[in-house]
């Protein structure tokens, strides 16, 4: 009978509203589901253990004492804090491997309890953490002259991805969202890299769920509202539809951040619903005839594949993730730039047949894409790496007397 790998899980973020916490619930309930072992160590208001079936979670409390890296997550400088208690609960547990979903403060302490148990850590990359170094900066340094705070933001860029694939490397397998940060890890470690990209809920987001009545062309957008989301390009789009003489739309947008109050007072036709979740955001997406993901630093994009699933044709970035998941012009179409948003737009606002024909084929691509294929590959990964790990032991294991007459026997 095979033996299921056992997994200690260490997430920076589960209890936020982002794609990395959906992600990694996600990933909590399959091994629930499967009866595997899996131990979720994750951030939460205070200290809790809970056991349900095969899945144990241990939440550990943030302190104030730190930095905010978004709206509702922050970088805790004392996490280590929790390092004593963490050991315990994860050698009682006796995992085969750690699972880190990246540089954050519960993602070091996971390597450090890899590295007191002797255990070997599977790397899953979910963040551009040097992209959204860059952008930042650049928010930050508005006083600067364009080539200088370009220049500082773009060293910013490559020493953020320099350190980033330095913690990297303590993996022994990888899972990237996408082929081009696969090939990144994979040339930056020459070790193993799976795919882990993404599932969606067909029977929550669905075309079904549509009850808008009325003719007016809706354009969407559900995520952060924050300078990495590159969300000012919708305030861009707006005034380009309507310096074009287009008429009869408008965008609704879902999701809160530092932008808001600037998209408020820039834009005329749009609605901020703030955060939705479950049957509200499902309606929502159902609502649109287009959702637009201007996002130039996601690396994957559940909220496009969430769009198609609910039969709304998406026009994303160039740059990233998400542009694996659309099939341009079948599914709907990647922009290079403002310009490229702004055709494709007008197109289908012009084009009600092809947009229909785009809404049908968006629903097919997303019931393809299964959390369960998704995890089972996730699965084969951590295989591996328990394989690796006992290879690895093999060789170091010095001959004694004894293993030396067993190979002469054998």
């Amino acid at each position: 009978m095979k033996t299921e790998p056992r997994i200690a899980f260490f997430t920076d973020s589960y209890t936020e509203v982002n794609g990395v916490a959906h992600t990694s619930r996600m990933l909590a309930a399959f091994a629930r589901k499967r009866e595997l072992p899996f131990l979720c160590v994750h951030a939460g208001d205070k200290i809790e253990q809970v056991e349900e079936g095969s899945l144990q979670r241990l939440a550990l409390p943030r302190t104030k004492f730190g930095f905010k890296l978004d709206a509702d997550l922050r970088f805790d400088l004392l996490m280590m804090r929790h390092a004593r208690r963490t050991l315990k609960i994860v050698r009682e547990f006796n995992p085969d491997v750690i699972h880190v979903t990246g540089p954050s403060d519960i993602g070091l302490l996971g390597a450090y309890i890899a590295y007191k148990l002797k255990l070997p850590i599977v790397m899953s990359w979910h963040t551009n953490v040097h992209e959204y170094a860059k952008q930042r900066l650049e928010k930050l340094l508005p006083f600067l002259p364009d080539v200088r705070r370009f220049s500082l933001a773009g060293s910013a860029e490559q020493l953020s991805l320099k350190l980033t694939l330095l913690f990297y490397k303590l993996g022994k397998v990888f899972l990237a969202p996408n082929e081009e940060l696969g090939e990144l890890l994979h040339r930056a470690t020459n070790r193993p890299v799976f795919m882990m990209r993404r599932g969606v809920d067909t029977n929550l987001f669905s075309p079904a769920k549509r009850e808008r009545k009325d003719g007016l062309f809706t354009i969407g957008y559900v995520g952060r509202l924050t300078p990495e989301k590159n969300v000012r390009m919708l305030a861009d789009l707006e005034k380009g539809l309507l310096s074009a003489g287009v008429k009869d739309f408008r965008f609704a947008i879902v999701g809160t951040g530092s932008e808001q109050v600037w998209m408020e007072q820039q834009m005329q036709t749009a609605s901020f619903a703030g955060v939705l979740k479950g049957e509200a955001l499902a309606r929502a997406y159902a609502n649109l005839d287009l959702f637009i993901f201007p996002s130039r630093t996601d690396t994957f994009g559940n909220v496009v594949l969430e769009a198609q699933a609910s039969g709304v044709p998406a026009i994303v970035s160039d740059q990233g993730g998400p542009k694996f998941i659309i099939r341009d012009g079948k599914t709907g179409a990647v922009a290079r730039n403002n310009a490229e948003f702004l055709k494709a737009i007008t197109q289908l606002i012009s084009q009600p047949e092809r947009l229909s024909q785009m809404r049908e084929a968006a629903c097919e691509l997303a019931r393809q894409a299964s959390w369960d294929s998704v995890f089972e590959t996730v699965w084969k990964a951590y295989e591996l790496c328990v394989q690796r790990a006992a290879a690895e032991r093999a060789v170091r294991q010095p001959l004694t007397p004894s293993t030396v007459r067993q190979d002469a026997i054998s």
